[in-house]
């Protein structure tokens, strides 16, 4: 049994740092970014289904789901943390010290998640109003959130799970999980919140249900010995450097999620003060835009274990490879999304509140904006992925702070006092572009840095 599991290690080290880089990114990126597609589908979904109950409803969505986004964070945080070691331990054949990433990393969550559940139910009034909800969004939000809040731990540990996964290359066993779970909720959301007639609280119920279901997918895959990698309690590292390891290079993580959830917050406190149309809008554009950058993040993701493994194996060709190919095929998905966002922006706003003109009047200039600056993402996206998965902690962190943080929460408090609700409108567009100057310099000392290893190892 030892000498097969030994074989099956050789056998994946050898197709991360030898088969073809295209064929060995799209094959890993496919279902990631398929899982990724499909999380943002049910999400959206919810915004859909729940639109129907009103507007108020709509923005209630909005609100409650910066605190998913606070779940993505911690999940991210010890998942990648943990996988960018996990990427470069299978690449140097140390599989012991990669079951105690991962095993750290996923009751590090689960502790997490617990924490954040007991602290929101709570104080659930109080969380809801300082997340941005209004009076008439309240009663929606606190019947959403109180469900969700529940099933913190799960989430949290699922985004683990699926890192552990995609960072030893099995993407697809992942893929299963999240697809499952997603298509189950946009199942259920329809009937929990019309059939049993239970409203927005079924949204939540839905949402519920099928975050269990694809845990428990997902656990069976470590529990089955489907991965080369063992999740238990005895594998808890005992090893502070291994600890501080995954803090240190999940922080990115930490930063571009947690700093997303802040945005959404933000964003949301500043749109209130226009209504809750503001709100419904800015929550619908945001689904939207998550939707079709989920396809670049998932892209990035299948990049990050190639980069990692061989970068781990000192194959610093396959990692500037990997890396332009990423960008490229990011950059020709990012350029027909955002042309057809662009034109069809009317018609997407209108198909989660055609009843409400005025929602629609806002949606539809802030998603076309949004759009506008779509091209962007794929070099910033990879070249923090680049920095996350070959260990550079501190520029990763850096460029993840720089697009929902460093630049966006000075300019959500900036630019509406100066331009009303067109500065609302336009805080996240501008991010982007700063955000993307950014992050040129970074990458091409980088870039530098790697020929120069590359000609080391050939002289």
């Amino acid at each position: 049994m030892k000498d097969l599991v030994t074989d099956l290690n050789n056998a994946q080290h050898l197709k991360m740092t030898t088969a073809p880089v295209p064929g060995l990114v799209i094959k890993l990126a496919v279902p990631t970014v398929i899982s990724m597609l499909v999380t943002a589908i049910y999400n959206t979904a919810d915004t859909f289904f729940v639109s129907r109950l009103g507007t108020s409803a709509s923005g209630a969505v909005g609100i409650v789901f910066s605190i998913m986004a606070i779940f993505q964070a911690i999940g991210f945080t010890f998942g990648t943390g943990a996988a960018s070691m996990i990427s470069r331990k299978l690449g140097a054949r140390e599989t012991e010290a990669a079951s105690r990433y991962a095993s750290s990393s996923f009751f590090l969550a689960f502790g997490s998640g617990l924490i954040f559940t007991i602290y929101g139910l709570f104080t659930l009034d109080d969380f809801m109003l300082k997340l941005g909800s209004t009076e008439t969004i309240l009663p929606y939000a606190k019947s959403y959130a109180m469900y969700i809040l529940l099933g913190a731990p799960v989430m949290c540990t699922s985004f683990v799970m699926n890192n552990v996964l995609r960072a030893e290359g099995k993407a697809a066993f992942a893929m299963v999980g999240l697809v499952f779970g997603a298509l189950l909720n946009i199942v259920l959301d329809p009937i929990f919140i019309f059939k049993f007639g239970l409203g927005i609280s079924g949204a939540a119920i839905a949402t519920l249900i099928s975050q269990c279901i694809s845990f428990s997918i997902l656990l069976s895959v470590f529990i089955f010995r489907k991965s080369d990698i063992r999740i238990s309690i005895r594998n808890i590292s005992r090893r502070p450097k291994e600890f501080f390891d995954i803090l240190t290079l999940g922080t990115p993580s930490l930063c571009r999620q947690g700093l997303a959830s802040i945005a959404t917050v933000a964003l949301n406190v500043a749109a209130s003060a226009y209504g809750d149309a503001a709100v419904a809008a800015m929550s619908i554009v945001g689904r939207t835009f998550m939707l079709v950058m989920s396809m670049m993040i998932g892209l990035g993701q299948g990049f990050m274990p190639v980069s990692g493994y061989n970068f781990g194996a000192k194959n610093y060709a396959r990692v500037k490879e990997a890396f332009w190919f990423t960008v490229k095929t990011g950059l020709m998905i990012m350029a027909v999304t955002a042309a057809t966002g662009f034109i069809m922006a009317p018609e997407i706003v209108s198909a989660f509140r055609r009843e409400d003109a005025e929602v629609i009047v806002i949606g539809t200039l802030a998603m076309r904006l949004q759009f506008s600056a779509l091209i962007l993402q794929p070099l910033f996206v990879s070249t923090n992925m680049l920095f996350q998965s070959t260990g550079h902690a501190a520029r990763a962190t850096f460029l993840a702070c720089n697009r929902q943080g460093v630049y966006f929460l000075p300019l959500i408090l900036i630019l509406p006092p100066l331009f009303g609700i067109t500065g609302v409108q336009i805080t996240q567009p501008v991010s982007d572009i700063l955000s993307f100057l950014t992050c040129i310099p970074f990458l091409y000392f980088f870039m530098k840095k790697l020929n120069r290893l590359e000609k080391e190892q050939l002289s």
